[in-house]
């Protein structure tokens, strides 16, 4: 069982790495979903913070650091925090509450550190407005990669524990 697990968060970090490397729409990847996903299925704390992280770390190697990496790490450790209240309880209807409330928790607070650092907008209403203005069309590409590869994972997850895992996966906790 441990090895299915270390498979599945190297898999994981390969399809992220890859998402974010390949052509795609801006903010369009699996990132988010596979934060909210690790959290919720990968059952050592290590690996559910690891995998994401270590994604969004090696394409971040391939296309340069910037001074809102921390925010953007810590907003990725919060979701994958987030999946692992999701875990106890995998609705369609939690799972998709969570992740609209990931895409809206790190928009504003990604954006808020753009107009907040980033000298781009005036310190004041009016640059903030301006900020959060200039990023929506980002959002609306960040909730439909969001949805779309959460249900992929999760619906993928769900079909595999049915018919392959049988919940092993979510159940058994490697040493």
């Amino acid at each position: 069982m441990f090895q299915s697990r270390i498979s599945v968060a190297i898999l994981m970090i390969l399809v992220a790495v890859a998402s974010r490397i390949l052509p795609h729409p801006p903010n369009f990847n699996p990132l988010m979903a596979v934060s909210l996903f690790s959290g919720a299925y990968l059952l050592e704390k290590k690996w559910a913070y690891f995998v994401p992280l270590a994604a969004m770390l090696i394409s971040d190697l391939y296309f340069g650091l910037h001074d809102l990496l921390p925010v953007v790490y810590i907003c990725m450790a919060g979701i994958v925090f987030l999946g692992t209240k999701l875990s106890q309880n995998k609705t369609w209807k939690k799972t998709f509450g969570y992740t609209l409330f990931s895409s809206v928790v790190f928009f504003l607070v990604t954006n808020f550190a753009v107009w907040l650092t980033s000298g781009m907008y005036p310190l004041n209403g009016e640059g903030l407005v301006t900020c959060f203005t200039l990023a929506v069309p980002f959002f609306q590409n960040s909730v439909a990669g969001d949805l779309l590869f959460t249900g992929i994972l999760f619906g993928s997850m769900a079909f595999l524990e049915r018919t392959h895992f049988k919940g092993e996966l979510v159940k058994v906790k490697s040493n």
